[in-house]
């Protein structure tokens, strides 16, 4: 059988695909041979040549038990235009199917951390569907901002998390609460993030509520929070657009994390950091006016800048230090040694007047009762960072006294 219009038909249709001649010539070659072997007196074993001309050749073998070709000859069947008729149609929208899904999963495969824009085609209470254009993005609920409701046929801008690969075609999940969507809005409005002139070091975010991010300069002569708030903040006006109005606070990051945690703090001003490494804790000390505005609303300010920073943020009022350091005043400073038992690794400190020794837990509980009454202080302000905590910190100096809790 020879038509080179059926040949040309193929090769548009390939162009139109957008894939190769040679995989829908495969496709055929292999339906063709398909059902040949389902033919009366077909040999068992045979294979298909289709040339560029499309002149379609059956070529039958006959091997042995150790799968040689003993025997190899043409056994084209006389009626091969009905079989190329009711096999050519079904073979090809089955090939094309299956190569169409694998061209748009490898189009989205390993893009996890991209962004993309969708158009909302459905909308119910367990997911909405994004329209990329070929393929559709699947928002689950839970990685939706809570009360966001964008319109039907409305534009959205999404990250995505994980690419599958179904029967049915790539199942493209993606989410509008990752810190990652962040990172990538400010990496398309911001031309100095994405030439990696600034780089955005740390993310805390309350989706659909704010955002802290920290941001670092490799040229002293570009200032990082500068460019990514704009001219007029036209920059990060575009990305709280896009997050329908959640507020972003932009802060320089800095290796010195006295600094560091006092910026995170923002817009609230520090008037001193204190660490206590052993505790992975920062105490931080703000004028009294600013105490409520550090903490933030139901204490978001606080919990944002403990997770962008890594350490624990306990907040106090200089009025609260003062009462502290005031009650503390005028103690006898206990003499005496702390000994730790080499088999429990358990403290006691052993007073040198030779009173009766205490556990590290009996006194932290009267270190506790002894504040409480001295000073009369309101309860502490302290936020808790991201599970992983800081990676390292500076060593604190601390001195024990009766009523302190022991150092290990």
């Amino acid at each position: 059988m020879n038509s080179p219009e059926i040949m040309e038909a193929l090769q548009a249709l390939a162009a139109e695909k957008g894939m190769s001649t040679e995989v829908l010539l495969e496709a055929v070659a292999n339906g063709l041979e398909s059902a040949y072997k389902r033919r009366d007196g077909a040999a068992e074993q045979a294979y298909v040549i289709i040339d560029e001309s499309f002149n379609i050749t059956v070529y039958a073998q006959e091997v042995d038990e150790d799968g040689n070709v003993l025997r190899e000859w043409d056994d084209t069947p006389d009626d091969l235009g009905r079989i190329v008729a009711q096999t050519v149609r079904q073979v090809l929208n089955q090939r094309i199917r299956e190569v169409e899904r694998d061209m748009k999963y490898d189009e989205y495969a390993g893009r996890e951390g991209d962004i993309v824009t969708g158009i909302i085609q459905q909308n119910d209470a367990r997911y909405t569907l994004l329209d990329l254009g070929r393929v559709e993005a699947l928002l689950p609920q839970s990685e939706q901002v809570p009360y966001e409701r964008p319109e039907p046929n409305s534009r959205l801008k999404a990250y995505i998390v994980e690419v599958r690969k179904t029967a049915k075609g790539p199942q493209i999940v993606v989410s509008r609460t990752h810190p990652g969507l962040i990172r990538e809005l400010f990496k398309l409005e911001v031309p100095e993030i994405s030439d990696g002139v600034v780089e955005l070091r740390a993310c805390a975010r309350e989706p659909g509520h704010r955002t802290k991010i920290a941001v670092w300069s490799n040229d002293p002569n570009i200032d990082p929070v500068g460019a990514c708030v704009g001219a007029r903040g036209s920059r990060v006006r575009q990305v709280v657009n896009e997050l329908r109005g959640e507020k972003i606070d932009i802060v320089p990051f800095s290796d010195d994390l006295h600094d560091f945690v006092a910026k995170a703090l923002s817009p609230a001003r520090v008037r001193e950091v204190r660490f206590h490494s052993e505790q992975g804790v920062a105490e931080v000390i703000v004028p009294d006016h600013q105490l409520s505005l550090a903490i933030g609303r139901e204490g978001q300010n606080a919990r944002l800048a403990a997770r962008l920073t890594g350490w624990r943020i306990d907040i106090k009022s200089e009025t609260q230090i003062a009462d502290e350091e005031a009650g503390f005043a005028g103690q006898d400073w206990a003499e005496g040694e702390w000994v730790t038992d080499p088999d429990s690794g358990e403290q006691t400190w052993v007073p040198a007047d030779g009173s009766e020794a205490i556990t590290a837990g009996q006194w932290s509980e009267a270190a506790t009762e002894q504040q409480e009454t001295a000073t009369g202080a309101a309860p502490e302000h302290t936020a808790t960072p991201a599970p992983d905590g800081p990676a390292e910190a500076p060593a604190d100096a601390s001195t024990l006294r009766a009523g302190s809790t022991p150092t290990t």
